[in-house]
């Protein structure tokens, strides 16, 4: 089962309560998707722990109900 833009952007707040979050839908299909995301947790951290914090806040779902997403992520 795929997840939605509305429960992968849940699942980020929880973890990520300032972020602001953009997500597309890349090709139709609820399951491949791009996400840019800003936060004041990712100021002083490398991309490779922004991203960590990103795929953390979701739960284990990435590869799993989540097949694909891009991730862009930036400081306020």
């Amino acid at each position: 089962m795929a997840l939605s833009v509305e429960k992968i952007k849940e699942l980020i707040k929880r973890s990520i309560p300032d972020a602001s979050i953009e997500i597309k839908d890349l090709v139709g299909d609820n399951n491949h998707y791009s996400a840019v995301i800003k936060s004041k947790l990712f100021n002083n951290l490398n991309k490779i722990d922004q991203h960590k914090l990103v795929y953390k806040s979701l739960k284990g779902k990435m590869g799993n109900e989540l097949h694909a997403l891009s991730i862009i992520t930036e400081g306020k």
